[in-house]
Formats: C-alpha cells, structure tokens, sequence
C-alpha cells in the first residue's frame, strides 16, 4: 500500500513539473528530497527499521558431556558453524576437574601438572585456538572458570592439598553432585587457597587476548560449608571467640533457596557471603591492574538460590561496581517461572545498570529441550529488553534430542537471522 503511495505521489510530481516547466523539476526536486528523508519513519522496510539493537548471543562451551574441545578439527568447525549462525560470544570453560584447559605454570606449580590429562586435550592450547579462531570471526571470548573453587574427591589439587578443603560441621568434606560426583571445595576464606585462584586468573588475564573472564556459582560453596579450621578462626576473630552456629538439621541444597528462620545462622551466612564479596573485590582490582578493559562477568543462579545456597551475593557484587556484565541462569521448563525470575526487583535494578543477559537452557545429556521452549525464552528475554542470551551448553544446542543438528541450526538461525554488535559495558 505504501509503495503504491509512493508510486501516485511521483507520478503527481512529475505532472506537476511537466506543467510548469524548469520552475516544476526544481520544486519537484525539493519535494522529493524531503519525502526520501521522510521514508526511514514511514516504510515498513526501510534501513533504520531493520537495523538489529546490540545483543549477546553467547554460548558455554565445556569439556563436561562435550566432545567440543577435545579435538581441534570438531572446536574449527564448531566455531565456524557458530559464526554461520550470528552468535557473537563464546563462553569456553579453562577451569574444570581440577586441571587448567590451557598451559599454566600456576596450575603446574600448585597441582602438579600444566593441562588436564584428558586425551585431546595434551600438546594443545584450546584457549589460544579459540581466542584467535573466534576474533577472526569477530566473535568475543571471555574465558569461564567453571568450577571455580569446586574440585573433584580424587583429584590431584584435593590430594595435595588437603588443609585447603572446607568441612562440615561433621568434619566432612564430600559434596555429591547430581547424585553421583564426588566433589570437595577448597575454602575461598583461605588465604593460600584465594591467592592459588587470583594467579590463574592473572595468568589466562596476562597471557591471552581475551576480551572478558567470568566466573559463576561455583566461586562459592555450599551453604553447609566453612566450618574448616581456618574459617572457624576467623570467624572467632571478628565474634570475640563465639564460634559458628549448627547448620538447621532442616536446611537441604535447593529446598526453599535454602532460607532458615534462624537468626544467627542468617548471621552466619551473611558473614560468609561478604567474605566472599570481599575476596571478588580484589579478584576485581587485581584483573583491573593487569587490564583495565578486560570485563568482569559473573553466570549466577537467580539471587536467592545463589546467596543462600552458595553464599554468592551477586547483587551486592553488583552494587559495589564488581560485575560489569551479568548472565543469570534461568534454567526453567516453565514459561511462568522462567518469566517470575526474569522480572524480581533485583534484576530489573541490576539490568538497568549493566548489561544483563539471561542463561537460556538449551538441553542436557539425556534431557533434550524443545527449540519451541528455546523460542519462547529468546522471545520473553526481547520483550523485556534484556542485554541478550547464552546457552548451555554448546553440545546441547543440536547433537542431543530427536530432530537432527540441520533442522535444530535451521531454527538458530531464524533467531539470529543477522549479525549483531554486542553491547557495551555501560560506563
């Protein structure tokens, strides 16, 4: 209709000119001027109109039910097949199991072994390949320390330092992860322990041109946690020599975010959970000094589950000017939960500062999520006006579940039809 407008509106001016002569071109001319500035606000397809808003389109990539990094020709590949389809960030894990995924003298000092041993992965640097493979896409790379101060029972770093462990009240330190992986975690309180963590973080800062490191739950620990002598030290320090509170026999991992009407154990886990903040302060002074535009990013769990589970406040982190991006995961099967979390308070305060994108589930190994649930999420996070979205994980985004990786990248790329710029950190 608009066009056929377009089409009389000139024909009528062209009359008009035929007209009156050389006087009619020149008012033509002028009238026809002002209309082609008018187009970008009126034509439905005009330049401005499909111009896309920055966006993170980000996707984890582990070495956790992931063939992706252990194997140089599948991690080209993948990239290339990323870039194809408009994602712009990769999010590749460098600290897992125990062991670094790149060449590290602190890991080699400390663990005793510069890479993990996992075949693939031996005579390889897979961070600097996908630093240079992703630029030369123009995608960003902000390195994720996965498990943060998470370890496995039987892993070198746990055998070799045994004194860097937190405990139970109990005294015991196994932590069972989806009911069947041993995990202990080192105490974040500790100050061998927090300085181990600060240099492998310099480290990858220093000797790699990434654009960002991020780190998420696992740079807590557990709510039961920290009863380990070092912490209970210091806590007796700064409480005139009251020790800690008994964990509530009632509290378990996930049930009701992990919340107790008990007042001192509040005190007790607002105590731990600021420690913890403390420590990313100068986790974020340290990075700051090496590279000042290197960004901080955090991947947590919706507020509540991640204070009072895992002792990591990231809105108070966010608050104290630590976070300069922020990629909540929102893994819910259900649009109305997912929708709740997206809208709390805390997230509409902290999204209005920072970029702030949501975690979007993509499947797990035997737990395929449907690209209908994939859509409606991208769409719901749109609406809101959310910085953008990443994936978990890489390996889940087509190879797991009954449609064929074609037809799952088909439908990626009617979510990305174009490429997009990522936004800026908000000064």
């Amino acid at each position: 209709m608009k066009q056929n407008l377009f089409d009389k509106s000139a024909n009528a001016l062209v009359k008009f000119s035929r007209r009156w002569g050389r006087q009619g071109w020149l008012i033509f001319l002028v009238c026809f001027g002002i209309y082609l500035t008018l187009i970008p606000f009126t034509h439905p397809f005009s330049a401005q109109s499909r111009e896309q808003p920055a966006e993170i389109r980000g996707v984890w990539l582990t070495n956790v039910d992931s063939q992706v990094l252990l194997d140089s020709k599948t991690l080209t590949e993948s990239i290339n097949t990323l870039s194809q389809l408009n994602f712009n960030t990769l999010y590749p894990t460098v600290w897992n199991w125990g062991y670094t995924l790149y060449p590290s003298q602190v890991a080699q000092s400390v663990v005793g072994k510069n890479l993990d041993p996992t075949p693939g992965l031996q005579g390889r640097d897979t961070l600097k390949e996908i630093v240079e493979q992703g630029h030369e896409k123009g995608m960003s790379v902000i390195p994720w320390f996965e498990f943060g101060f998470m370890a496995p029972k039987d892993s070198e770093l746990a055998k070799r330092h045994p004194d860097w462990l937190t405990k139970r009240q109990d005294n015991s330190t196994m932590w069972l992860e989806g009911n069947t992986h041993e995990r202990v975690w080192l105490s974040p309180f500790n100050p061998e322990v927090q300085e181990f963590l600060t240099d492998l973080l310099i480290e990858i800062v220093t000797n790699y041109d990434i654009d960002g490191i991020q780190v998420d739950d696992h740079f807590g620990i557990p709510f039961d946690f920290g009863y380990d002598d070092v912490t209970v030290q210091i806590y007796q320090q700064e409480h005139n020599g009251k020790r800690p509170p008994a964990t509530p026999s009632y509290l378990k991992m996930g049930r009701n975010n992990c919340l107790a009407k008990d007042a001192a154990w509040t005190e007790w886990t607002n105590w731990r959970a600021k420690k913890i903040t403390e420590y990313m302060g100068e986790v974020f002074a340290a990075v700051k000094a090496v590279k000042p535009d290197i960004m901080v990013s955090v991947s947590p769990n919706p507020q509540t589950f991640s204070k009072n589970c895992f002792l990591l406040d990231w809105y108070a982190w966010e608050r104290k000017g630590l976070v300069e991006e922020l990629v909540l995961q929102v893994y819910r099967p259900n649009m109305v939960d997912f929708q709740r979390e997206i809208n709390r308070p805390e997230v509409r305060q902290a999204k209005a500062r920072i970029p702030f994108a949501v975690g979007v589930l993509s499947g797990l190994k035997g737990r395929p999520v449907p690209m209908q649930r994939i859509n409606n999420q991208v769409k719901a996070t749109r609406n809101q006006k959310f910085a953008g979205v990443s994936f978990f994980f890489y390996e889940s985004l087509w190879n797991f579940g009954p449609k064929s990786p074609k037809e799952r990248q088909l439908m990626f790329k009617q979510i990305f039809p174009t490429t997009v710029s990522r936004p800026l950190i908000k000064g």
